[in-house]
């Protein structure tokens, strides 16, 4: 099969899983353009790159690597599967299907309406969802664990006030104030002032992957895939600007080895469509309304059976279920 008509298949693959929306398909010359980019850049980085050994860590919504003693057991979290930093020199740019998928939900963002924000207000967001813990028991043997991700939390949209976290019950203020935000841990106004250019976006977002997860760090994960989890993670954030929020989803679909599947569904039981990325044998999936292209979560799933599961075990989901802008924390919208 020849590009075009490679191309062409995922493009009919891509409309059937999407049924058509109100706003203006994508035009051609976008994604053409931007898997030309990606050919050259996937070359040039292969000729740069050299492979080595290194020890995996995870990424934010991956497992990280520590001990907590509990009811006598030891409750270890580690990352899902172990490899080399350097991603293969063979990773493809992003599919024309998961570009067009991209496109649609980047337009369904840039056309919802700015919401007017305050100094003093906060941004809200609503969780439902779990993460998988590996727990030695007293007897020697490993147990698979969920731990429940449902939570609410209110974040200053300046970052001059403590955060509020409402989780199991109880409310309590995280250690420190934001300040202005960073990638980990953004503020409205942080999210508000990233570039709006998907390539600017996702250099600044690559560079950052680069120097925590590149070549001479511990890092397994990678810059590509640390880019593709960090974009995730700030979508999950819930109240982004219309525009970073476009411009996020196009910074994606620049980034090699991203697909689509037809069908996922979230924490909340909702099915949709889903842009994935598959990194050392787990799938992080991006999950969709199929009417309206709007985010509803997140979730890594395993392609290749280990100590956590068989293949096909969901081992995080994570479903954005109400977020906003309110004036007070513990408010909701």
């Amino acid at each position: 099969m020849s590009l075009e008509q490679r191309e062409q298949a995922e493009r009919e693959q891509a409309s059937r899983m999407l049924p058509p929306t109100p706003y203006p398909e994508p035009a051609p010359g976008r994604m053409e353009v931007r898997r030309q980019h990606f050919l050259s850049e996937a070359d040039r980085q292969g000729r740069s790159r050299s492979p080595r050994p290194a020890l995996r860590l995870r990424g934010r919504l991956g497992l990280v690597l520590g001990t907590v003693v509990a009811a006598g057991a030891t409750v270890v979290v580690l990352s899902i599967g172990s490899g080399s930093v350097d991603a293969p020199r063979n990773v493809p740019p992003a599919s024309a299907a998961s570009v067009q998928l991209l496109e649609r939900a980047a337009l369904a963002a840039a056309t919802t309406p700015q919401t007017k924000v305050r100094a003093g207000q906060y941004s809200y967001v609503k969780t439902v969802g779990h993460t998988s813990v590996l727990s030695e028991t007293k007897a020697g043997k490993m147990d698979l664990l969920r731990e429940d991700e449902g939570m609410e939390q209110w974040t200053s949209v300046d970052g001059n006030e403590r955060s509020l976290q409402r989780k199991g019950g109880n409310d309590n203020l995280l250690p420190g104030t934001p300040g202005r935000g960073n990638l980990n841990s953004p503020t409205y106004n942080f999210l508000a002032a990233l570039p709006t250019d998907p390539d600017t976006l996702l250099k600044r977002i690559r560079d950052d992957a680069e120097e925590n997860h590149g070549a001479g760090s511990d890092s397994t994960t990678g810059p590509d895939q640390e880019a593709f989890v960090t974009i995730g993670d700030l979508l999950r954030n819930g109240v982004t600007p219309p525009e970073t929020s476009a411009a996020l989803y196009r910074a994606a679909a620049l980034i090699p080895g991203v697909d689509a599947i037809p069908d996922a569904v979230d924490a909340a039981g909702r099915h949709g469509v889903a842009v994935v990325r598959t990194h050392d044998g787990e799938r992080t999936e991006w999950i969709f309304d199929k009417g309206t292209a709007r985010f509803l979560g997140e979730r890594t799933v395993l392609v290749e059976g280990n100590a956590w599961g068989k293949a096909g075990t969901v081992v995080t989901s994570v479903a954005l279920v109400s977020s906003g802008i309110v004036d007070k924390a513990g408010q909701t919208p």
